[in-house]
């Protein structure tokens, strides 16, 4: 049965342990990812997702339980696990005064690929990350974009089974956000097993195959995108004819769900997830046209990763959308 369990998973926790003094990090995190898929740890800040990643790529020791990587035991195999992975944390580990070119060649050299060989991989990264005409200037003069997609390379010189990306496009503009995005596809696409965490809900909607939710320490749910979005239902909301009337919806949108309104006075908006599978459109116009609240719009739609998150993790509703405003002015990517 093991054997078939490390055939089958990349990567398989159970009861993973880790306590920092009085703080438990982790309390019994199970967790089975599938060789060649993309996974996306998710949860909220303090929940675990950082120390299960440095567990389970050797930097921290377990507590208690258990935990393979390509089919290496963490504790035990620590060297062979490091050789089968690739890691991109939050913070790019590149040498600022080198090129892009001279950062991959050292790394090559640090991983014993070297010779013909070693350049010839190093030109293949940089073709990939789109960095070849930048590839021979200093790193301090790359944008964000450019220097995540040139840590992004880095991890990749040893064409590793398993990659792990710790937030890997925190801090980067929407165009730069796209590139890794793009990068992160095809790298799945080509068979490489990836873990990722991320803030970004969008992110994991885009590129997980796969998700599991970690709260207080533990996996609380998992499944694909549309799997997690079915189990909480449909998300409704209206805008109605004036500020007054939006407390009348809440009471209407309350009694036809069961569940509490999120109001937004200035927008004149009230929205709410509901778990009934038998709720419509046109039921909720009606009911508030029978209570005599003035519509302007409704709409009925399936919730959004963000409500998920929200609703599955205990973390409360979801904040309102913030007004929109004129973008700042980003680096280019």
């Amino acid at each position: 049965m093991v054997l078939h369990m490390e055939t089958t998973y990349a990567v398989l926790s159970e009861g993973l342990e880790k306590g920092f003094g009085e703080v438990r990090a982790l309390r019994g995190l199970d967790l089975a990812v599938p060789a060649g898929r993309v996974c996306g740890l998710l949860g909220p800040n303090g929940a675990g997702k950082t120390t299960a990643v440095r567990l389970l790529t050797t930097l921290l020791a377990p507590d208690a339980g258990t935990a393979r990587v390509a089919g290496h035991d963490v504790v035990r195999e620590p060297a062979a696990v490091r050789r089968a992975i690739g890691v991109t944390g939050q913070e790019a580990s590149l040498d600022e005064e080198l090129s892009g070119r001279e950062n991959l060649r050292l790394f090559a050299r640090l991983q014993r690929l070297r010779g013909a060989p070693g350049r010839a991989r190093v030109d293949e990264l940089l073709a990939g990350a789109g960095l070849e005409e930048a590839a021979d200037r200093p790193v301090r003069g790359y944008s964000g974009g450019m220097r995540r997609r040139l840590d992004l390379a880095v991890s990749l010189l040893a064409r590793p089974r398993v990659l792990f990306l710790d937030e890997p496009t925190t801090g980067l503009d929407p165009v730069a956000r796209e590139g890794v995005w793009r990068a992160v596809r095809a790298l799945a696409d080509e068979g490489t097993t990836v873990l990722l965490t991320t803030q970004y809900l969008e992110e994991a909607d885009r590129l997980a195959d796969d998700i599991a939710l970690v709260d207080g320490g533990r996996v609380t749910a998992r499944g694909t995108p549309a799997e997690l979005k079915a189990r909480i239902g449909s998300s409704a909301e209206v805008v109605v004819g004036e500020a007054g009337a939006v407390a009348g919806a809440a009471v209407v949108l309350r009694s036809l769900t069961g569940a509490e309104p999120v109001l937004d006075h200035g927008r004149r908006t009230v929205g709410v997830v509901s778990e009934d599978q038998a709720l419509t459109l046109p039921r909720i116009v009606l009911a508030l046209d029978a209570a005599g609240v003035p519509l302007v719009d409704a709409s009925l739609r399936p919730p959004t990763l963000d409500e998920v998150f929200h609703r599955l993790t205990g973390a409360g509703a979801p904040p309102l959308p913030a007004p929109s405003a004129a973008p700042a002015k980003e680096e280019a990517a």
